[in-house]
């Protein structure tokens, strides 16, 4: 059975600010507990003034109080940020609050521009691909979900605290074969974001079940794949709503970070140019819109290509409420199918 999860950036809305967003992100997860999601996860973003979510450890920690079953995770911590065994300590501490609840997404890009990792204090090339690796094994001994550090290791012996009984879900997060081949070697379940690269994913989720080896970040493979998704009553309703993600990616590609998600005002007026037009088109390899009997059909097309375990739904619009009306078709269609 595809399993549904959401991935939320906490999107700032025209004529909002963060602290709404923050709070629309948790109504958000409270609802989709409430539909059945196996999961819910936030992203990690920088100097991006259009997206609240800059810090998933502490938005977890206020999900997880405001719900009770579904699994909550980081989509995800950008590693080469941090020390490991920070967020090692982060995520035990979660786990005690919210045992068998908390997934451990990890990706290994900046989140911003490089002024970003100068701020956060990344070390001359701590981002080549010995040092990322090196940090997950350090991350998953830590963890206690991977062999502990050898005795030549300068941090040999160091352990994590809290103690506790349980462990996060390891997840490699990409948008690039290379992300693939990581997750294969380290034994970690590997989501693709579509949603990012709507080109290759497919032949990376083959490559990395077919090079999958247990390892220090978990046993078995698992895939998902994470696209965005424009549920509505019909198709003509559909593309009148994706149309601000339209024009929010479009800026985005124009180098318009900060801005806001644009109203459906901003959308429909916007003057577009034929280049603009095509980009749009390009940008929709990314995203699922329609009505349910289309998204179903393109939501379970798109996991068959990708051999997907589950399907992760990133549903951004122009308000909260038709956020949430995208959820909750999404997850009829799954119940409609399961019940056929």
């Amino acid at each position: 059975m595809l399993k549904l999860g959401v991935l939320e950036q906490s999107p700032v809305l025209s004529g909002g600010d963060a602290a709404q967003a923050l709070r629309d992100t948790i109504e958000l997860a409270k609802l989709a507990e409430r539909l059945g999601y196996s999961r819910f996860w936030v992203s990690e973003h920088h100097n991006a003034t259009g997206l609240a979510g800059s810090s998933p450890e502490v938005l977890l920690a206020a999900l997880g109080a405001r719900t009770s079953r579904i699994r909550i995770g980081s989509g995800g911590v950008l590693l080469p940020h941090y020390s490991p065994y920070k967020v090692a300590e982060n995520f035990r501490v979660l786990e005690g609050l919210y045992p068998g609840r908390i997934d451990l997404g990890i990706g290994r890009a900046p989140g911003g521009m490089p002024l970003v990792s100068r701020a956060m204090g990344r070390e001359a090339g701590k981002d080549k691909e010995g040092g990322f690796v090196h940090s997950l094994g350090e991350l998953a001994a830590y963890l206690e979900i991977g062999p502990p550090l050898g005795t030549g290791h300068p941090l040999a012996g160091l352990a994590a605290s809290p103690v506790v009984s349980t462990r996060p879900e390891a997840w490699l997060l990409g948008s690039s074969a290379h992300s693939a081949q990581v997750a294969s070697a380290m034994g970690a379940g590997f989501a693709f974001a579509h949603f990012i690269n709507g080109q290759g994913g497919q032949a990376a989720a083959r490559e990395y079940r077919l090079r999958f080896r247990p390892g220090p970040l978990g046993s078995s493979p698992r895939v998902a794949v994470c696209v965005f998704v424009v549920c509505m009553d019909d198709d003509s309703q559909a593309e009148r709503e994706a149309a601000s993600l339209d024009l929010r990616l479009l800026l985005n590609d124009k180098g318009e970070y900060g801005r806001p998600v644009p109203s459906r005002e901003e959308a429909r007026t916007y003057a577009y140019s034929a280049s603009d037009r095509a980009r749009i088109a390009e940008n929709r390899s990314r995203m699922i819109v329609g009505g349910p009997e289309r998204a179903e059909r393109q939501l379970y097309t798109l996991a068959a290509s990708y051999g997907a375990d589950e399907i992760i739904v990133n549903c951004i619009t122009a308000d909260a409420t038709s956020r949430s009306a995208s959820i909750e078709r999404i997850a009829g269609l799954i119940r409609k199918r399961i019940a056929r």
